[in-house]
């Protein structure tokens, strides 16, 4: 889409300004996310950020939005209660008339939010202390939503963290074969369905009601969390779109899967890739001094098994979608998502080796928790 179309789009909004300019911002897998400036009268500048929304993903932007602006608005009060800034530490949506949305001429849904100034995020954790204060922020957005009434959202990814669905999905995927693919992924297939008794390592736990359901975040990568350019603390967390009912087996596990690995996600030499423990711990003294007490005693001595299970899932769902075509994620290269599976496979095998190892330390991190209350 052309800029003068964008500057258009984003002119229907309640923005502060002339919108006088567009950048694309290539972050994220799913929505296309360009940052605006605009110019007041007083040759003020703001920065705005406008996404399309990918209705393959999301094919209800409404209930999506409903979603976020109950949640943004119930955050907004906790944080005013206990002194903070709302508008640094939550979103904020920005209103088209009465609605969070517009439409283009194609059909597609546009949604605004105000840009944080003086932040970032980042790809990888550039210290354990960065990746601990990302794992406090979304300790901390756990607690603050552990009496948020959960009845008021909509499920806008129904199942999206149902692994043992997710395993249904892949076979289909491997008989279907639509791209042709299968037979060259033969050993990345075996390494997923020797596996498949852990997909029910979670869900077993919810329906039995050991571990309980909870708002969860759904996406708790390192990126999904603005961090203070000055400070290096973290200070928002964004990405809201997958905030439903969940486990937070699932919001621990993928903070460990994406921020404690050696390397990126779609790193192509998966002989670089392995759980850095001292980042595991930092995350994990983040979470848990984030979360306090909101956790019960079969999540916290569960957290580990979370880790795994999400990042087996999350490459079974690369290698799922790369078998189907590559028409979820976003990808820039031939053979992206088969990069991101492998990647994500050699995580698991080296978690399994270290799995006793993350129950120490998450042992550790519980004990240090206590004496600090």
């Amino acid at each position: 889409m052309e800029e003068k179309e964008l500057l258009s789009l984003i002119g229907r909004f309640d923005i502060v300004g002339t919108p006088v300019g567009v950048e694309r911002c290539h972050s994220g897998h799913i929505n296309k996310t360009y940052i605006v400036t605009a110019v007041d009268v007083e040759g003020t500048q703001r920065r705005y950020i406008l996404q399309r929304i990918n209705s393959y993903v999301f094919p209800k932007p409404q209930e999506l939005m409903h979603n976020i602006r109950i949640v943004t608005d119930f955050l907004r009060r906790k944080i005013a209660a206990e002194g903070g800034d709302p508008d640094r530490e939550t979103l904020t949506p920005i209103p088209c008339g009465r609605e969070l949305l517009t439409a283009d001429r194609e059909g597609g849904f546009w949604r605004v939010y105000a840009y944080v100034a003086g932040t970032r995020s980042y790809d990888t954790a550039q210290t354990p202390e960065m990746l601990e204060n990302a794992g406090f922020a979304f300790g901390k957005f756990q607690q603050r939503l552990s009496n948020f009434p959960a009845e008021e959202l909509f499920e806008t990814l129904p199942f999206f963290h149902d692994t043992v669905k997710r395993f249904g999905d892949f076979r289909q995927a491997v008989m279907e074969d639509k791209a042709g693919r299968a037979a060259s992924v033969r050993e990345e297939i075996a390494f997923v369905t020797d596996r498949a008794a852990l997909c029910s390592s979670v869900t077993d736990r919810i329906a039995d009601g050991s571990i309980p359901l909870r708002v969860t975040h759904n996406d708790t990568k390192l990126n999904n969390v603005l961090i203070d350019a000055e400070t290096g603390r973290a200070v928002c967390v964004v990405d809201l779109d997958t905030v439903m009912p969940g486990s937070v087996l699932y919001d621990f596990g993928d903070g460990i899967r994406f921020g404690a690995s050696s390397a990126a996600e779609d790193e192509t030499d998966p002989d670089r890739v392995y759980l850095r423990l001292d980042l595991f711990e930092a995350f994990t003294r983040g979470f848990l001094s984030g979360c306090n007490d909101a956790l019960t005693d079969a999540e916290l001595s569960a957290l580990p098994i979370g880790a795994q299970v999400i990042t087996f899932e999350t490459g079974m769902r690369f290698l799922t979608d790369y078998l189907n075509g590559d028409v979820y994620f976003s990808v820039d290269r031939e053979g992206h998502n088969l990069d991101r599976a492998r990647t994500q496979f050699r995580l698991v095998l080296d978690m399994e080796e270290k799995l006793e190892r993350m129950k120490e330390i998450v042992s550790r991190c519980r004990r240090r928790e206590f004496r600090k209350d």
